[in-house]
């Protein structure tokens, strides 16, 4: 068989027009241009209406690629008249299911972050508490969420146990609560302990002045009485260390200064049986005359 009667043979496929399927390409490029146009419109706009930054990102992208993908669907029709949009549709649905199937977790972690990144319960940015995770908000995506922790680690946590877990938002508001446990003596002037206390963390940089902070007796310990100092201050984490460490700096140098003692608890070591028996053995009246 020669080369020109191969060329006549019906393969049975289509007829393929060039000038088609260059239309087709020019659609797809145009589609993807346009997509990229529209992410970055997008994105501008939800960062000035307010929204976070994964939140701008992350559904710019979603709104380019779904452009994109008809942009594809139109010039597959286009380039080759003979697949009808219903026959694609049809083969992207039997296979989302069959991934579906294959990517349970993965799905679940799309869809835990889509709903994350609605919600918004926390933003980039943010102090936050997840499970054991301690640390500030990188960023959401649509797989996971990243965490520096405080020491400067970082920490990948899958959207779909951020979704069921427990979450603590540290910088959920402008001020936090914290409190110091201090014990005086017994035979000290608890009025004048809380006086004291309250004057000492008074004009403190880091501790705010409203709500102001309180001085509250609240347990009899084994040789102390114990007072619950509770201040508000910043609610990062820094900010409420540096509120800690400068009421106790504060407190201690006004308690040392007005002669309120501040005694160590007392604890009693009962000795055990084999120690009694050592320490008879060693008394003075049972020693050897020298």
């Amino acid at each position: 068989m020669d080369i020109r009667a191969a060329a006549e043979l019906d393969w049975g496929l289509p007829p393929i027009d060039p000038a088609q399927v260059g239309v087709g390409a020019l659609v797809v490029v145009g589609a993807y241009i346009l997509g990229r146009v529209l992410e970055v419109a997008l994105r501008a706009y939800w960062r000035w209406r307010g929204r976070s930054p994964s939140f701008a990102t992350v559904f710019a992208m979603l709104a380019k690629w779904l452009l994109v993908i008809i942009g594809a669907g139109a010039g597959l029709t286009i380039a080759f008249p003979s697949v009808r949009p219903v026959d694609v549709l049809g083969g992207l649905g039997v296979v989302s299911i069959a991934a579906g199937i294959a990517f349970q977790q993965v799905l679940g972690n799309l869809f835990a972050g889509v709903i994350l990144l609605v919600r918004e319960p926390f933003r980039g940015g943010d102090q936050v508490a997840i499970a054991d995770v301690r640390g500030t908000v990188l960023s959401i995506n649509l797989r996971e969420t990243l965490v520096r922790t405080f020491d400067g680690r970082r920490v990948v946590i899958p959207n779909s146990v951020v979704h069921d877990g427990v979450i603590t938002v540290q910088t959920g508001y402008e001020q936090v609560r914290t409190s110091v446990v201090v014990g005086v003596a017994y035979d000290a002037d608890l009025e004048l302990a809380r006086d004291v206390a309250l004057a000492a963390m008074d004009d403190l940089p880091a501790v705010a002045a409203d709500p102001a902070p309180e001085a509250l007796v609240v347990e009899l310990g084994p040789s102390t009485v114990n007072l619950e100092l509770r201040f508000w201050s910043g609610a990062r984490q820094l900010e409420t260390l540096a509120a800690r460490s400068q009421v106790i700096t504060a407190v201690v140098a006004a308690y040392t200064e007005h002669g309120i003692a501040m005694p160590a608890d007392i604890r009693v070591i009962e000795p055990s049986p084999a120690l009694e028996r050592t320490l008879t053995r060693l008394r003075p009246d049972d020693a050897p005359a020298g």
